[in-house]
């Protein structure tokens, strides 16, 4: 049958199983988006208020289901918009596929209104990209996307369709889209020599990443940790792979990882990298990272192996895959002094906050014990993002969405909205700073439309807090343009957007009201008014081996051990306490 290149569009969106898109039209894409009108009832649409908030609601519904998310966008402004939102999907390897429309095919490069060569534009930050200039390759070339957007290591493509081929007629023959099956290829020698490695080991540690979640591979993960019998440490994008409520789990690793963590993989005589892939905010110093163990790392991308990190030992191949095929050749492990050893750094450097205040990690904390760990926790990026990484314990994968790679500010409320439309019997939270919320804050207009019943909790410190911690640490308190001032009223704001909002100045408040927003029918913001000199602990100062993790203690002990120095060496008596900087301290 005959179809325009907009009906070919849809129909093939309806072939790969979509059902839900995000988008904002325009001109170039009206035909699209005129073809979607007489499909509303197969595919929904959701407006969002920018076109950012459009790619990372797709990114947020793909974290959360691991299916493709899908957003619109029309040509120019429209689809350089949708770049930020690209580049935080490719970074951390999340399948989207963005189509945009452009100026006609006659038209193209002679600058012509609203023309951009977004193929060009976003060739660095997708995984491929198309301008389909013939209508008659047009269906073949958006399976293409789907599947590339899925296969191996998954990332964004972008397609971008002339207007003239949106309305160009071309034969439509439609396709059973059968399940992309894993590619179950692994070298064997590799699976044998890691089994040596494990086998000869007396004190492993296991290290998870975000590809574990990617490949589903918890259920395998989980048997693999209990046959090694070793303490398991993630990244930020590893969340939920492994249980953050078991025994064996120690906390994020890196620079605002758990001293356990930071301390234990520095000690241990292997290091098992599963899906992770050494980024700097993990290794801190590489030179000195692990720098006792053999490294054992299994990735699904061979341009990963030794790239940040020299290793001992790879095995390329799906994370799923590989720890299945370990399980089999593995004999059950015992390494019960070393995790006495982990158990000890466990109960000597526990995660604590300041008592009695309204703060972060209260904040996160009272979410998991209302939601019992069952929700899907988004973040923005900051001290926000950290706090919600290490006071909430993620017992499954896909529960944690948030940008690693990239740190987009901006990023949580649009996902959280692609997040809800995908789970919507889950309660959604998108966990925020101030700052990031004055960069995304007209989607909650999007949540009240829809009324999509979005929890919005704003941890409100009137600053730019993770930015002010750096400077109060490592740039002597000088507070460059990160003290946010001014008068903007959050409540009233999301008020006059449609949404219930609520502002919090106690602990009793934030309970009370976190309470009632979870019987919400639609979107609910809760400003929470916290301390501006509150700050994410533990921390490793940049360039440092991640084994010189400290804390507020750590740093009060060292200012204390300094200024006792120098009143001895000039006879004068002990003043007390005085806080310093990290570089005062130093």
């Amino acid at each position: 049958m005959k179809l325009t290149g907009a009906e070919i569009v849809i129909e093939c969106l309806k072939e790969q199983g979509v059902d839900t898109v995000f988008g904002y039209p325009g001109g170039a894409i009206l035909n699209v988006y005129d073809a979607l009108y007489k499909h509303q009832n197969e595919i929904r649409h959701i407006l969002t208020s920018h076109e950012q908030g459009a790619a990372h609601a797709a990114d947020g519904y793909a974290r959360a289901t691991g299916k493709v998310g899908v957003c619109l966008a029309t040509s120019g402004p429209g689809a350089t918009n949708l770049v930020t939102g690209i580049a935080t999907a490719y970074m951390d390897s999340i399948p989207v596929v963005a189509i945009t429309c452009n100026v006609g095919v006659s038209l193209l490069g002679k600058d012509s209104f609203q023309e951009i060569d977004i193929a060009g534009v976003t060739m660095p930050i997708t995984k491929h990209n198309y301008i389909v200039k013939d209508v008659n390759k047009l269906a073949d070339t958006i399976r293409k996307a789907f599947r590339i957007a899925r296969k191996g290591r998954p990332g964004p493509v972008l397609i971008d369709i002339p207007k003239d081929v949106t309305s160009n007629l071309a034969e439509y023959e439609p396709k059973k889209i059968t399940p992309q099956k894993r590619n179950e290829k692994v070298n064997e020698e590799d699976l044998q020599t890691a089994v040596e490695m494990i086998q000869n080991s007396k004190k492993p540690y296991i290290f998870v990443g975000g590809g574990a979640v990617l490949s589903d591979a918890d259920e395998e993960l989980f048997e693999f940790v209990k046959k090694v019998d070793a303490p398991v440490a993630d990244t930020l994008m590893g969340k939920g792979a492994f249980p953050g409520t078991d025994p064996y789990y120690t906390g994020m690793l890196g620079m605002h990882g758990t001293k356990t963590s930071n301390h234990g993989v520095s000690e241990c005589d292997l290091l098992v990298v599963v899906g992770a892939r050494f980024s700097d905010r993990v290794t801190g110093n590489a030179e000195k990272f692990a720098s006792k163990a053999k490294i054992l790392q299994i990735d699904i991308d061979p341009a990963e192996m030794n790239k940040n990190v020299v290793i001992t030992h790879g095995i390329t191949g799906d994370v799923k895959v590989v720890l299945s095929k370990l399980n089999q050749m593995l004999e059950q492990q015992n390494h019960s002094e070393w995790i006495q050893t982990i158990e000890a750094y466990k109960a000597k450097y526990p995660m604590t906050y300041h008592p009695d205040v309204l703060s972060g990690p209260f904040v996160v904390e009272e979410i998991y014990r209302q939601t019992k760990g069952d929700a899907v926790i988004v973040t923005e990026v900051g001290q926000n993002q950290m706090w919600a990484a290490q006071y909430y314990k993620y017992p499954k994968p896909r529960t944690l969405l948030t940008s690693g790679g990239l740190g987009t500010m901006g990023y949580g409320l649009g996902a959280s909205i692609g997040a809800k439309c995908a789970r919507p019997e889950k309660c959604v939270v998108n966990i925020a700073g101030d700052g990031c919320f004055r960069m995304n804050m007209n989607e909650i207009a999007t949540a009240a439309r829809y009324q999509i019943p979005i929890i919005e909790v704003i941890l409100n410190n009137h600053v730019l807090g993770m930015v002010r911690q750096w400077q109060d640490l490592f740039y002597g308190k000088r507070y460059s343009a990160t003290i946010l001032n001014d008068n903007v009223d959050f409540v009233k704001l999301a008020e006059a957007m449609g949404a219930k909002a609520y502002r919090a100045t106690t602990r009793e408040e934030f309970v009370r009201i976190f309470e009632e927003a979870r019987n919400a029918d639609g979107p609910v913001l809760i400003d929470c008014q916290i301390d501006c000199d509150e700050k994410v602990w533990p921390m490793v100062a940049p360039g440092e081996a991640i084994d010189q993790v400290f804390d507020e203690g750590d740093l009060k002990e060292k200012a204390k051990q300094n200024q006792k120095s120098t009143c001895r060496a000039k006879g004068n008596v002990w003043p007390g306490n005085r806080e310093e900087s990290y570089e005062q301290s130093i």
